[in-house]
């Protein structure tokens, strides 16, 4: 199996993670990118959401737990096979609440671009802007270095 340790600065880490926790917590009871499909039974829509509601907080909890202890002790994170697949999904989730939050006043060109004047922004925008890059960063990773894995182990 393949597995990524990768070593992050804490004082810089532990930050963004505050910024991350709180976007997770406001996730709650919701999901990141709602969906609207008509014509289906109500009972039926409601039991669906509430399946994908699960799965996503499911996927943000084996992210967070990533950074718990042990993370706080070592400065280190460990990527796999088993948790890659969870750890994009939790950071696309929470990057698409961050996205719609905070970073609504930056167009979406420049979010995905990095071409952000950072030093000009109103400090909770630049965390929650440090917050969205650090994600989008582990989920880079993941692709980078355990995507083949990953999808080998699918078939």
């Amino acid at each position: 199996m393949k597995r990524l340790e990768v070593k992050l600065h804490l004082p810089a880490v532990a930050p963004l993670l505050d910024v991350v926790k709180v976007t997770a917590d406001s996730l709650g009871g919701g999901l990141a990118a709602p969906q609207r499909l008509d014509g289906l039974d109500d009972e039926f829509r409601s039991d669906w959401e509430a399946e994908l509601v699960a799965a996503q907080n499911e996927d943000v909890r084996r992210l967070l737990a990533l950074f718990g202890r042990e993370f706080f002790g070592t400065g280190i994170i460990a990527l796999d096979e088993a948790n890659a697949e969870p750890v994009m999904r939790a950071c696309a989730a929470l990057r698409l609440r961050l996205r719609a939050g905070e970073l609504a006043v930056l167009p979406d060109e420049a979010l995905e671009s990095g071409a952000v004047d950072v030093a000009g922004l109103a400090e909770p925008v630049q965390r929650a802007f440090m917050s969205y890059v650090f994600l989008a960063t582990l989920q880079d990773l993941c692709l980078s270095h355990l995507g083949p894995a990953v999808l080998e182990s699918d078939s």
